[in-house]
């Protein structure tokens, strides 16, 4: 399991994350970020927190689990 992919994602005060249609949108005070998640990853938003989780032990879903995980910690980052 990829190290960087199991560790949740903190989403601080000031920061909605959405959760639709295969993509995520983060808003921030800094502006709005939005990007398309693959389909061998799956996204689950809590109020606080974002985790994120592979469907298989395929080499794709590995590489993408901690690439996704990456990807939205910097949006979040990003918009702060």
């Amino acid at each position: 399991m990829s190290r960087i992919g199991k560790k949740p994602v903190v989403v601080p005060s000031g920061v909605q994350v959405t959760l639709k249609d295969g993509a995520i949108a983060v808003k921030g005070p800094k502006g709005e970020l939005k990007r398309p998640l693959p389909p061998l990853v799956k996204v689950k938003a809590d109020k606080n927190a974002i985790e994120v989780e592979r469907g298989s032990d395929a080499s794709e879903a590995r590489a993408q689990h901690g690439l996704v995980r990456a990807l939205v910690q910097n949006m979040i980052d990003g918009v702060t």
